[in-house]
C-alpha cells in the first residue's frame, strides 16, 4: 500500500469531502445493521399471538431503514467518485507539471508514449482504485467490523469459531494480493511499450507509409499488443484467483459456524431468532470479506500504476534554479561569453560536443556559427538554453553566470528559431502567441505579418482561427517555418537564436522572410547558425567551428581569403570559389 499511500497529500486536500463520504457511510452502514435485529425481533415476537400489532411496525422499520440506507449509499457513492476524479485530475497536473520542469537529460532517453501511458493508462488504474475501490473497500471494511461486533454480541462462542478462521482466509488473500501487484506492474509496463512505438508509427505515419513498411509497422505492433495481452491475461488470472480463494475461504468458514449454530437451536441453548440474527450478521460480514478480496486485486494492481507514477514524480531535473538564484533584468542588454565551455552529452559521455571553447558575443551584434554537421553548432544553442549544463566553464549573460540563474528566467531572454519546428494543433493564432501567451490578438497579427504568415492566413477558411492539424500537418513546411519566425518576432527577447531558420523556404519566400529576420534582428544580439550565404554575408562575424571547437573566426571575405574549412564549406555549399 506504500506507493497509494504516498498519494494521501492528494485527497487530503479535500478533508471535508472525505469527512462528509465517510458520514454517509457510517449510515449507510448502521442502517444495514438494524436489519438484522429487526429481523430477529419479528422471528422471536411478531409471530406471537399477543405481540401481531407488531409486525406491521417491523416492515415499517424496514421500509425506513432501506430509505436510509439508499440515501447514505447514493450520497455517499457522489461523494466519493467525485473524490476520486478531483484527485485524479490534480495528480494528473502535477504529473504533467513535472515533465514540464524535465531537462534535456530526462528527454533524451524518454520515450513520448511511455511518458503519456503514465499520464492517462495509471491515473485511470488510480482513479479506478480511489473512486470506486476505496470507496467500496471502506464501505465492506465498516460493515465487516460492525457485523463482527454484533455476532460476538448475538453469540460469543459461535463469534469465537469465527475468529479462528480469520487467518486462515486473511493470509493466502495477501499473497495473492502481492502476486497481482506483482504482474499488473508487468501488464502497464508492457502496456506502455505498446502505446509508445504506436505513439511513434502514428507520428511518423507518413514516412512509414512512403517508405512501405504499414505491414512491418503493423507485424511490430501485434506482437507488442500481444505481449501486453498476455501480461494483462496473467495479471486477470492472479486476481480470478485472488476473488475465488476469498470467497471460498469466508463462505466456508460461515457455513462451518452456522451449522454449530444449527446444533445449538436444536439443543435449546439458542432461539430461532438469535440464530436468524447472527446467519444475517455473519452473511454481511462473509460478503464483505468477498468484496473485499475482490477490491484488494484492483487496489493491488493500482499500486503498480501508483509505482510508476510515483517513479516520475520522484525525477528531479538536473537543470534547476538555485536555491537563491541570481536575478537577472526584465531586459539585459545582450552581451554573451562563453569562458572555457566543455559539454558532452549524457547519453554519450566519452564524445565531446564542445571542448574548451570560448568566445564573446556584443551587444547588437551578429555571428554566425559555421561547420561540418556534429561540429557543436546546436549543442552552443542547447547550453544557451540551459537545456543541459556544461561540465566545466561558464556562460555568461550580460557578466551573469546562467549557471546561477533561474533557467525559466535565462529562457526569457532568448527567442528561438529551431530548424525542427514544433506546431501544435491549435488555431495559426494561438500557435504563435505560444512565445508570448499574455500577447494581445494584434500583436500576434503584426508578428504574423512580420514574418509573412499573413500572406498564407489570408487564403485560409477562418483566417488566424484556422485549425492547423496535429504538428501543422495542414501546412506546407515553408509555413510552419514562417509560424515559428512568427514567434520569434513576437517574443521580442534581446537575444536572437536561428538555427537555419529559412531553410525549409522556397527561394521567394526566403527572400521576403530574410526582410522580415533582418527587421527583427535589428538592435538584438543573434546568433545564426548559417548554411544559407545571406546569412553569412550579414553577419559581423563568422565562427567556423569543427569536432567541439572554434578553429577560425573573421568576416566571410577574410575566411574565404585563408583558404581553410570555411573557404571549403564556403565552395561546396555556397558556390563561392576557395
Amino acid at each position: 500500500m506504500g506507493p497509494l499511500l504516498a498519494l494521501l497529500p492528494y485527497a487530503l486536500r479535500y478533508r471535508t469531502r472525505i469527512a462528509a463520504a465517510l458520514a454517509a457511510l457510517v449510515a449507510a452502514a448502521l442502517a444495514m445493521l438494524t436489519l438484522p435485529i429487526a429481523v430477529r425481533r419479528m422471528i422471536d415476537y411478531g409471530f406471537a399471538a399477543d405481540h401481531v400489532g407488531l409486525i406491521d411496525r417491523y416492515f415499517a422499520v424496514l421500509v425506513f431503514v432501506a430509505a436510509v440506507l439508499a440515501a447514505a449509499s447514493a450520497i455517499r457513492f457522489y461523494l466519493v467518485t467525485t473524490l476520486g476524479e478531483r484527485v485524479v485530475a490534480d495528480l494528473r497536473s502535477a504529473v504533467f507539471a513535472r515533465l514540464t520542469t524535465l531537462d534535456g537529460t530526462f528527454y533524451d532517453t524518454a520515450r513520448v508514449g511511455e511518458l503519456t501511458s503514465r499520464l492517462t493508462a495509471d491515473t485511470t488504474h488510480i482513479k479506478v482504485a480511489v473512486a470506486t475501490s476505496a470507496s467500496v473497500a471502506l464501505r465492506n471494511l465498516v460493515m465487516c467490523i460492525g457485523a463482527a461486533a454484533m455476532m460476538v454480541v448475538t453469540s460469543p462462542r459461535l463469534s469465537g469459531l469465527v475468529l479462528v478462521a480469520i487467518p486462515f482466509i486473511i493470509l493466502p488473500l495477501v499473497g495473492f494480493g502481492r502476486k497481482v501487484r506483482g504482474r499488473s506492474r508487468k501488464a502497464q509496463d508492457t502496456l506502455a511499450d505498446a502505446s509508445a512505438y504506436a505513439s511513434e508509427v502514428i507520428g511518423a505515419m507518413r514516412a512509414v507509409q512512403a517508405s512501405s513498411a504499414e505491414g512491418a509497422a503493423r507485424a511490430r505492433f501485434d506482437r507488442e499488443a500481444e505481449r501486453a495481452f498476455d501480461a494483462a491475461r496473467a495479471a486477470t488470472w492472479a486476481r480470478a484467483l485472488l476473488t475465488g480463494c476469498g470467497i471460498f475461504l469466508v463462505f466456508a468458514s460461515v457455513v462451518a459456524v452456522l451449522w454449530m449454530g444449527a446444533q445449538s437451536v436444536l439443543a435449546g441453548t439458542m432461539t430461532g431468532g438469535d440464530l436468524s440474527q447472527f446467519v444475517l450478521f455473519a452473511v454481511l460480514a462473509a460478503s464483505s470479506l468477498g468484496e473485499l478480496s475482490q477490491t484488494w486485486g484492483e487496489v493491488s494492481a493500482a499500486t503498480g500504476a501508483a509505482e510508476r507514477i510515483g517513479e516520475l514524480l520522484k525525477v528531479e531535473p538536473l537543470v534547476r534554479a538555485p536555491a537563491r538564484p541570481l536575478a537577472l533584468p526584465a531586459r539585459i542588454s545582450g552581451a554573451i561569453r562563453f569562458d572555457q565551455v566543455s559539454f558532452s552529452y549524457p547519453t554519450r559521455p566519452g564524445h565531446q560536443a564542445l571542448d574548451n571553447i570560448s568566445f564573446s558575443v556584443r551587444p547588437g551584434e551578429r555571428v554566425a556559427l559555421v561547420g561540418p554537421s556534429g561540429a557543436g553548432k546546436s549543442s552552443v544553442f542547447q547550453l544557451l538554453e540551459r537545456f543541459y549544463d556544461p561540465q566545466s566553464g561558464r556562460i555568461l549573460l550580460d557578466e551573469a553566470d546562467i549557471a546561477q540563474c533561474d533557467p525559466v528566467a535565462v529562457r526569457r531572454q532568448l527567442a528561438l528559431v529551431p530548424q525542427e519546428v514544433a506546431i501544435f494543433a491549435d488555431t495559426v493564432r494561438e500557435n504563435i502567441r505560444l512565445a508570448r501567451p499574455e500577447a494581445s490578438d494584434a500583436e500576434v497579427e503584426e508578428a504574423g505579418r512580420a514574418a509573412l504568415v499573413d500572406e498564407f492566413v489570408d487564403r485560409l477558411p477562418e483566417r488566424w482561427e484556422t485549425m492547423v492539424g496535429e504538428r501543422g500537418v495542414t501546412l506546407s513546411g515553408g509555413q510552419r517555418q514562417r509560424i515559428v519566425i512568427a514567434r520569434a518576432i513576437l517574443r521580442a527577447a534581446p537575444i536572437l537564436l536561428l538555427d537555419e531558420a529559412t531553410s525549409a523556404l522556397d527561394a521567394e519566400s526566403e527572400t521576403l522572410v530574410q526582410t522580415a529576420l533582418e527587421h527583427s534582428m535589428a538592435g538584438r544580439t543573434t546568433l545564426v547558425i548559417a548554411h544559407r550565404l545571406a546569412t553569412v554575408l550579414s553577419a559581423d562575424r563568422i565562427l567556423v567551428m569543427e569536432d567541439g571547437r572554434i578553429v577560425d573566426e573573421g568576416t566571410h571575405g577574410q575566411l574565404v581569403a585563408k583558404g581553410g574549412l570555411y573557404a571549403r564549406l564556403a565552395a561546396l555549399q555556397f558556390n563561392v570559389a576557395a
